[in-house]
Order: C-alpha cells, then sequence, then structure tokens
C-alpha cells in the first residue's frame, strides 16, 4: 500500500517541480515573441458580436500570452518519461516500480494527451499569427469538433476492439451493452466533454476545476487498483498546480486551447477507463465529477437557445456563465474561488458515489 501511494503521489511532485522550472524559459518565450491575441474580442458560436465580453476582457486578451497550458502538458511529460527511461536505464526495485507506462491504462491517455496538446498549439499559434482569411482566428470549430470526433472514434475502437469492451459500468454490478455502439458513445462523450472547454475564461477558472476534476479520478483509479492510471492522473495534477501557480490573478499567461484540448479528450478516456473496464461506472459519475463543465456548456446551448427562439432575448447578460457574474459587477477572483469551491465538491461528490456504488 505504502509502495503505491508512493508511486501515484511521486509524479505529481516531480511534475510540479518541472512545471515552475520550465516556465520562465516558456514564459520568456511567449512575451519575447508576443505570443498574445493582437484583437481583443471574439465571436459568439452563433457569430454575433459579444459586446459585454469585449468590453470586460478589452485590455487582457492583447497583453497576456496564449499557449500557457505548454505547462501543463509538457512537465507531465517530460515526468512520465523521466521516470520510465530511469526504470529502463537505471533498473531497480524502486525506479521500475514507479513507472506507470502500462498498455491497459496509459498508452491511451498519453496518446490523447498529445494529440489534443499539438493540435490545440496549432489553433493557438494560427490565432495569433495566422493571416490569411481561413487561418485568421485559428483552426475553424468545425476542423476541430472533426478532430475531436476522429479522436474519440479511434479512442473507442481500441477500447471495443483492443481493450474488448462493450459495455458501461451500473451500480449494483449491472451494465448497459451497447456493443459497437461504445464507438460512436464514445466520440459524443469526448465532444461533450470538449465543449466544457469554454470555462477557460477568467485567471486561474479551469485550472483550478480540472485539477479537482483530476484529482477525483486519481482516487477513483486508486480505489480500483488501477494505479498506473492514478499516478498519470495526478501526474496531469502537477502540471495543472505549476500552472496555476503563474495563472492565479493576475495570470501571466493563459491556458487556451493547447491546455483545454489535451485535458478534455484524455479526461474522457480516463472516465472511460474507470468504467467498466476496471469494474467501475466512471462514465455515470463524470456529470457530477465535472460539473463546472457541464454548467458551462450548458449555459452556452440554453443561451443560443434562447437568442434563436425568443426573438434575440438572452438569459444571461452574457455566456459561458461565468461571465454572466463578471458582468453582473462580481470581481473575477470571486467568481474563480466559488467555482473552484463547486468543483470540489461535486469532484468529492463524484468520487464518493464511485467508491459506494
Amino acid at each position: 500500500m505504502i509502495a503505491d501511494i508512493i508511486k501515484v503521489t511521486l509524479p505529481a511532485v516531480i511534475a510540479f517541480i518541472i512545471g515552475i522550472l520550465i516556465t520562465p524559459i516558456v514564459s520568456d518565450y511567449l512575451y519575447s515573441k508576443k505570443m498574445w491575441k493582437k484583437k481583443a474580442g471574439k465571436i459568439a458560436p452563433d457569430g454575433r458580436d459579444t459586446p459585454i465580453f469585449n468590453e470586460l476582457h478589452k485590455d487582457r486578451e492583447v497583453s497576456t500570452p496564449r499557449m500557457g497550458g505548454i505547462i501543463i502538458w509538457a512537465s507531465a511529460l517530460i515526468a512520465t518519461a523521466g521516470i520510465w527511461f530511469t526504470s529502463i536505464f537505471l533498473p531497480s526495485d524502486l525506479s521500475v516500480k514507479l513507472s506507470y507506462l502500462s498498455r491497459n491504462q496509459t498508452w491511451l491517455p498519453i496518446f490523447t494527451l498529445i494529440v489534443g496538446a499539438v493540435i490545440g498549439l496549432i489553433d493557438d499559434y494560427l490565432e495569433i499569427r495566422g493571416s490569411k482569411s481561413y487561418f485568421a482566428g485559428g483552426l475553424s470549430l468545425k476542423f476541430r469538433l472533426l478532430i475531436v470526433s476522429l479522436v474519440g472514434l479511434i479512442a473507442g475502437s481500441w477500447f471495443y476492439f483492443k481493450l474488448d469492451v462493450s459495455a458501461l459500468g451500473l451500480p449494483g454490478g449491472l451494465f448497459l451493452v451497447l456493443g459497437p455502439f461504445l464507438i460512436p458513445f464514445f466520440a459524443a462523450v469526448m465532444l461533450a466533454v470538449y465543449s466544457g472547454g469554454v470555462i477557460d475564461g477568467l485567471d486561474g477558472l479551469s485550472g483550478g476545476i480540472f485539477a479537482a476534476i483530476y484529482s477525483a479520478y486519481a482516487g477513483i483509479a486508486f480505489y480500483q487498483q488501477q494505479i498506473d492510471l492514478a499516478a498519470f492522473c495526478l501526474v496531469i495534477v502537477g502540471g495543472i498546480l505549476a500552472f496555476l501557480w503563474f495563472n492565479i490573478p493576475p495570470a501571466r499567461f493563459y491556458m487556451t486551447e493547447t491546455g483545454i484540448m489535451a485535458l478534455t479528450l484524455t479526461l474522457s478516456v480516463v472516465a472511460f477507463t474507470t468504467d467498466n473496464l476496471a469494474g467501475g461506472y466512471g462514465i455515470l459519475v463524470l456529470p457530477i465529477i465535472a460539473m463546472p463543465l457541464v454548467l458551462t456548456t450548458s449555459s452556452v446551448i440554453l443561451q443560443l437557445a434562447s437568442k434563436k427562439l425568443r426573438n434575440g432575448k438572452k438569459i444571461f447578460l452574457v455566456a459561458p456563465i461565468h461571465h454572466h457574474f463578471e458582468a453582473k459587477g462580481w470581481p473575477s477572483y470571486k467568481v474563480t474561488m466559488r467555482f473552484w469551491i463547486i468543483g470540489i465538491v461535486f469532484a468529492l461528490l463524484g468520487l464518493i458515489l464511485a467508491l459506494i456504488g
């Protein structure tokens, strides 16, 4: 037990230290190259302007670099690779025990982390540097959704064909058999989780939320004796905490797409890995553990539906919902901290439900 606890927690500490050490290098580069948006503001998903949001964020977006998510996935991957290389080239009982690379637990999450990081990095770069009209503003939403769907289909196929998973776990030892429909369902879940990435809008908000979510799944995985997956979840948490050290108000940089896409795609895989594959129901508790993402996405959907069905009338002053509270006069740090509290409470609730089922 003690050895497993060390295996799960030590990588998080290593990733945090690596993240703190590489941040000055990354930060200096982002500032020296002026890696921020050249024009403040954004366009809503329905193609309309967002004057309230633009007024709230007119100064910060054109002076704070994007791509801060590099800190998260780079520190997690460097820590993972370092531990693995040590186990190969300096083998000992300790170094071999600490390695958490395994085909049925961590290969796929690492794959999605890398794919999401790279695609997101390209999107961030094009949003900053893209000069041609079809690259202005980064990769189109349709293209990003296509990529997420494709990754979801690949991951679902891995589970169905390689890991022989064809059902979802339910409480009481029951199952919901999907058969080959598990593959498109996997893609649908990944799209839904990715949509929650719009929570990345205030200093420190997304970092705190994702730290709570991944910590909860680390607890579930540890309970299921998926020690490698638990270690991987916490190594991501270590990277997030290093990022968060510099992202709390006033943010030194923003996470943006390279962090959001990496974290959301990987979260989907983690949820499925803690489901029927391990005798649990990680998918059923996903909306609870990730409740802040659900609330954020729902607020956008409700806002768009209201404007379309009620002749432009809005439910919120501005969506996503955290910007609504900001527009009502709440300081951004108050919105962030209260969302952190909500995120921690629901992460704990989901963890409890997963353990007692």
